[in-house]
Formats: C-alpha cells, sequence, structure tokens
C-alpha cells in the first residue's frame, strides 16, 4: 500500500479495500465522478505487483469479441487463428462499464466468476492473479445501461473514492510537478507472491462465532422490511472471504468482529434492493446496514 501511495494520495481506506479484495480473488467496482483517480489507481496496482494491465473504454458499440478476442481466418494455413482481446490481461480496467450494452456487459461474466474465455468452442484460460476493476459515473445516465443485479453481485466489493481535501489536492499537484507518479512506481512483489498470498488467506482462522455473526448479518438483511432483496450466499461467501482478508492485511492468523464491520458496507450495498416506498423516505442500503449490525449483538473472542 506504501507503494501505491506514492501515487495515490489520501486514499488509504479505499487501497486497503482495494487489496482485500484482490486477495480474496474478488473484483471491484468504482462508482465515482470523473477524475478522481479511479484509472490510476488501478495502473498502481498493476505496476507494484508487475502485473499486465489493459484498459477498455466501454462504449455502446462495443462488441464482446472487442472484449474477449476473435477467431480470424489465416490464409497462409488455411486455418482460423485466436486473437485474444484485452481481457487476457491480469488487470483489467473496464472503463464506464455503465455505457456498454448489456450483451457487452456479460462477456465479462465467464472471465470474472471462472478466469477463463470460451471463444468458438475453446476455453481459454487467463493468466492469474486476474482482477477486474470497473468504473460507473453516479451522476451522468445518459446513454448508459445500468448493471443488472445479477451481474452486481460479481463484483466482490463496491466502493467510491471521492474528492481530496485541499491539503492533499496540493501534494498531488507537488507529486505532478515533473511527470505521473505512476510512471515512478517500481514492482515491490511479483504476481507469484500475490497468488500464494491469496492461497495463504484462505487459511486465516474463522471462529465458529464469528461466523455466526457474519451469518445473523446477511440474513437479517433477507428479513428488513425495506429491502426487496437481500444478501445472496454470494454475498455470504465474499464477506467471509474479505474479513479474511482484512484479518491478514492487520497482520493477524484470526478474524474478529471488527474486520467484518470494516467491509460489510463495500461488500453487501450493491447486493441490496431498496423497497422503492422506502427510496423515498430517502433510506438507502449503507443505512439498513448500519441499523442491522448496531442491532446484532458482537462476539467476544480472545487471542488465544
Amino acid at each position: 500500500m506504501g507503494n501505491v501511495e506514492l501515487a495515490i494520495v489520501g486514499k488509504r481506506k479505499q487501497l486497503v479495500l482495494s487489496l482485500a479484495a484482490w486477495l480474496s480473488g474478488g473484483h471491484i467496482l468504482l462508482e465515482d465522478v470523473p477524475g478522481v483517480a479511479k484509472t490510476m489507481l488501478a495502473r498502481a496496482l498493476a505496476r507494484s505487483v508487475g502485473c499486465k494491465f489493459k484498459r477498455v473504454q466501454c462504449t455502446p458499440d462495443l462488441l464482446p469479441s472487442d472484449v474477449t478476442g476473435t477467431s480470424i481466418f489465416n490464409q497462409k494455413t488455411t486455418q482460423f487463428e485466436f486473437r485474444p482481446g484485452p481481457v487476457f490481461t491480469q488487470i483489467l480496467l473496464a472503463d464506464e462499464i455503465n455505457r456498454a450494452t448489456p450483451r457487452t456487459q456479460a462477456s465479462l461474466l465467464e472471465a470474472m466468476a471462472e478466469a477463463c474465455v470460451t471463444v468458438d468452442g475453446t476455453t481459454h484460460p487467463l493468466s492469474p492473479p486476474f482482477l477486474v476493476i470497473a468504473t460507473q459515473n453516479p451522476v451522468d445516465h445518459e446513454g448508459t445501461f445500468p448493471l443488472p443485479e445479477a451481474q452486481l453481485d460479481r463484483f466482490m466489493m463496491r466502493f467510491t473514492l471521492g474528492y481530496p481535501s485541499m491539503e492533499e489536492e496540493l501534494r498531488m499537484l507537488e507529486l505532478l510537478q515533473d511527470k505521473h507518479p505512476v510512471d515512478k512506481l517500481k514492482p515491490v512483489a511479483r504476481a507469484e507472491e500475490l497468488v500464494q498470498a491469496q492461497a495463504e488467506i484462505k487459511k486465516v482462522h474463522v471462529d465458529p462465532r464469528v461466523r455466526q455473526y457474519l451469518l445473523q448479518i446477511v440474513h437479517q438483511t433477507r428479513l428488513h422490511n425495506d429491502l426487496a432483496l437481500g444478501g445472496s450466499p454470494r454475498a455470504t461467501i465474499a464477506l467471509f472471504r474479505c474479513s479474511q482478508a482484512m484479518a491478514a492485511i492487520r497482520g493477524r492468523s484470526y478474524v474478529l468482529p471488527d474486520d467484518i464491520k470494516r467491509i460489510v458496507a463495500p461488500v453487501m450495498n450493491h447486493r441490496l434492493i431498496v423497497r422503492p416506498e422506502s427510496r423515498l423516505r430517502k433510506v438507502t442500503a449503507e443505512r439498513i446496514l448500519e441499523e442491522i449490525v448496531s442491532e446484532i449483538a458482537v462476539p467476544t473472542i480472545e487471542a488465544g
């Protein structure tokens, strides 16, 4: 994180969330206004781990084959040859994903879920550690295709970066004095080490009482009167994995309830559907989650 902070100023919380999602093998949806370093975050993560990085600018005329690749006939060999698309990388930035058509959006689903792409009946594996960072603008909805709930559920986390403070923006201008700080970043780890870390994350201990606490949160979202749709079993798994990653990032081999509290909003808020009548009363998914977490008794876990 320290290496990424050489280029991204004042976003420690979001960097921790990004690392937790990546270590958990999940994908990230950044929903924020233009110009707050969403692309720079993806580039900085790639450079810090020495991973391949590609970017797709989503537009209404973008085709699924523009993302996954296509087979082209080679007249010399009289055979079809597969030309891989930009999804064949390790970190893929799908910029303004909600501007792509539903068909093109769906072309990413197999890659996100299975880490492979099937074209013309042939399955091509993707290089680990594969991460999709998708962005969308919550303000300008003209010419957009909102992501359906089933596809939102495929993203492990959704969060915003937000505007920097005056001090942080002043620091940003100082960093930009010579050349872009992202171009100065050097790898501090290898992709193979991150893949190994992803495997180690699964070994972090989760006490049965903490598991019960986690399940209570998810089940309460399914029973809440203001919610038309609660968390799915995929949400339960995402919360479980991310809590393990958060514990490891904080230097522990066991999960505490506080780890779950820190990541429950970015993991759950995009998976919940608030009833229309509740939205009219300004009720939000974040507010409901805060209410649920405050009402559930926190188990006491000792370090031993």
